[in-house]
């Protein structure tokens, strides 16, 4: 280690203490023990940009133990992105650029947004799998246009987490040489030591799923070069690179005590750990030398930059069909012409389930949108979600049908990460009760807009004798709850299409399509609204003509009992009106005329249907309405058999009609 590298080490050390001192919160004891390793990646290994953070090419760095932030910040501050020195003194303040866990924010060199532990070694496996369909798809004999790696710091905590471990399944079922993780193993987490929960072989356990492992003393940066090197002639497994470190390395009282974790040292405690270090005792004081040799990093990403920039002309010269693919790709934005693909339904194609409907959409559209690609945990059968024109992705050849494995968690992470390029539009299915176990994934990608279309079928008590472990009760009106995370759940095959077409234009973030095991019938649209209103969230789907003394609100298959309780009520000659609602979510961005047209706010008697948690219904129907769902667990029985006892019927659904109109 030269004097130079020793100064630059103890500059992020540094930097990294006085931000949470003065912020009086935040975690110093993984900067402290990391900035040795996260220095010779930064420096020496990591391809980027800091004068363009957007450059396609450029290597990702993810920080899974994204408490450890003011290590990622102060990096991109000495590297020259758009973090300031005052941006580092306001950390964890009030609409700051450096906030307590790293927030998506590629402006800032930020790659994706980390804190729940185990969650960014997922998305990192996504941005991989992302890397080699985008490599295999583009990149031709002296012309590799896609060209990246997937560096990633990750901690203890990582590494217990399920969700690290179904990554790291797959990633090294799948050989993905692109990915190289710095474990840093400091053995200590906020209980105490690690050994009290954690003493497997971590090296041994990697080694079997595939992965290249290598092991070195965290300080020793000879050693990390050399291992990093290693890693990146790896072409056909993952590497970890297992890292010996301290927790709050250099201080003199708290080094490897837990207590250093989570909270700052104390103004003694820093006074005592820079004279440890021989550094001065100033605060956010950043020798010039230090600031000179970091910011060689722009000029070199510039030249990486210019370099891949002229690969890409040639290329474009030389493979014009191919460049027109591969700018499309980059561009995010769809053809003129796939909407032409859609399916189109009437009354003569019978009873169809709404996931049957979605799968036809789904391979209909796959034509005209190359960079569609996904896949099922291990359901795509029951999911609708394989494209029959297109091969697997798989450990020697990559194509667009992708096989997640009964790794639901896990999946949501990898999609978010394939879509965080902005290259591919990808996709991923499993049954609506499962959503449970990728709650979180879905959460992360909904906190940073990402482009991922869930979908979710098997919706309601309609699985029948699976029973009640496989009832979706709560799960749809928790994924209503998610901010950014768009749910529709469409009442027949042309909502279903429609709702596709919503979620492949959708900027905001996420889709969740709630889609249904069992069929129904495709509503004429001759005699009620067109489809086409889906996309205000909720719509008059039929109407007696004249002011409603009675509104009618369902979702899904239930629009169906309710639309025939609908018809009769409109035979007894009672003014009322159906309402089809898909989405919460679409309705409430709508302005309040187009609301108040929709459901008046004068008619106080409103019944809403839903096969699921009523909680979330209370908003539409106020204190004078009612509503049919379901607030306990199911029961295993054929599917009829339960809309009955559940009263998902039109005789229930008239019933409580007729309850309210009587009040």
């Amino acid at each position: 280690m030269t004097k130079l590298d020793e100064l630059c080490i103890n500059t992020i050390r540094m930097l990294s203490i006085d931000a949470v001192q003065k912020a009086n919160s935040g975690h110093p004891g993984m900067p402290m023990g990391d900035a040795d390793m996260a220095y010779v990646l930064w420096t020496k290994f990591l391809k980027h940009s800091p004068s363009n953070p957007h450059w396609f090419n450029r290597d990702r760095f993810v920080l899974s133990a994204g408490h450890g932030s003011m290590l990622l910040y102060s990096l991109l501050h000495l590297t020259g992105y758009e973090i300031s020195l005052n941006d580092i003194k306001n950390f964890r303040q009030f609409e700051s650029k450096t906030p307590g866990h790293p927030e998506y924010n590629v402006d800032t060199g930020i790659e994706v947004s980390t804190g729940p532990l185990g969650y960014g070694f997922a998305v990192g496996v996504g941005m991989a799998m992302a890397e080699r369909y985008l490599a295999e798809t583009f990149n031709k004999p002296g012309f590799n246009v896609v060209d990246y790696n997937i560096y990633a710091i990750v901690s203890d905590g990582d590494i217990m987490e399920g969700v690290s471990y179904e990554a790291a399944s797959i990633a090294g079922h799948l050989k993905l040489g692109k990915i190289i993780y710095l474990y840093s193993s400091n053995n200590t987490t906020i209980d105490g030591s690690a050994d009290l929960t954690f003493t497997e072989d971590v090296a041994k356990r990697f080694e079997a799923m595939n992965w290249h492992v290598e092991q070195v003393d965290g300080y020793k940066l000879p050693a990390i070069e050399k291992a990093l090197a290693k890693a990146k002639e790896e072409k056909k497994r993952p590497s970890l690179i297992i890292a010996t470190t301290h927790l709050g390395y250099g201080s003199p009282n708290k080094q490897d005590i837990s207590d250093i974790h989570g909270a700052p040292l104390g103004e003694e405690e820093v006074r005592l750990t820079k004279e440890h270090f021989g550094w001065p005792q100033k605060t956010f004081y950043i020798p010039k030398e230090v600031t000179k040799h970091c910011r060689e990093a722009v000029d070199n990403g510039k030249k990486e930059e210019a370099e891949w920039n002229a690969l890409l002309k040639k290329y474009r010269s030389k493979l014009p069909e191919l460049a027109v693919l591969f700018d499309q790709f980059m561009s995010g934005k769809l053809n003129g012409t796939w909407k032409t693909a859609l399916p189109q339904f009437d009354i003569t194609s019978g009873m169809i389930a709404t996931r049957s409907a979605s799968g036809n959409v789904l391979n209909a559209i796959s034509e005209e949108i190359p960079n569609l690609i996904g896949g099922s945990a291990d359901l795509s059968p029951s999911n609708m979600t394989y494209l029959k024109k297109h091969g697997r992705y798989g450990q020697t050849k990559v194509a667009r049908n992708i096989h997640f494995g009964i790794r639901e968690f896990a999946m949501g992470a990898i999609l978010t990460g394939m879509s965080l390029n902005k290259a591919l539009i990808p996709y991923g299915g499993t049954y609506l009760v499962f959503a449970s176990f990728m709650y979180p994934a879905i959460r992360m990608s909904a906190l940073m807009k990402a482009r991922v279309i869930y979908i979710l079928t098997h919706d309601s008590i309609g699985v029948g004798e699976d029973g009640p472990s496989h009832h979706p009760i709560e799960q749809l009106t928790t994924l209503r709850l998610i901010p950014n995370l768009l749910v529709i759940r469409p009442a027949d095959a042309n909502e279903t299409v429609k709702a596709w077409e919503i979620a492949m234009e959708y900027e905001g973030g996420p889709v969740a399509l709630i889609l249904t095991r069992q069929s129904v019938p495709v509503l004429d649209r001759k005699i009620y609204a067109s489809h086409e209103w889906l996309q205000y969230g909720a719509y008059v789907l039929a109407d007696s003509g004249r002011a409603p003394e009675l509104i009618l609100i369902a979702s899904g298959s239930e629009v169906h009992q309710a639309l025939g309780a609908y018809v009769q009520l409109l035979k007894e000659g009672v003014a009322v009106r159906c309402v089809s609602m898909p989405s919460f979510e679409l309705f409430e961005k709508q302005s309040a005329e187009y609301k108040e047209s929709v459901l008046p706010v004068n008619v106080h008697k409103r019944l809403a249907v839903e096969a699921g948690s009523t909680l979330g219904w209370y908003k539409y129907v106020g204190l004078h309405g009612d509503v049919i769902g379901i607030d306990a667990f199911g029961i295993s029985a054929p599917a009829k058999q339960l809309f009955e006892h559940f009263g998902f019927t039109v005789e229930n659904v008239l019933r409580r009609a007729r309850a309210l109109l009587e009040k």
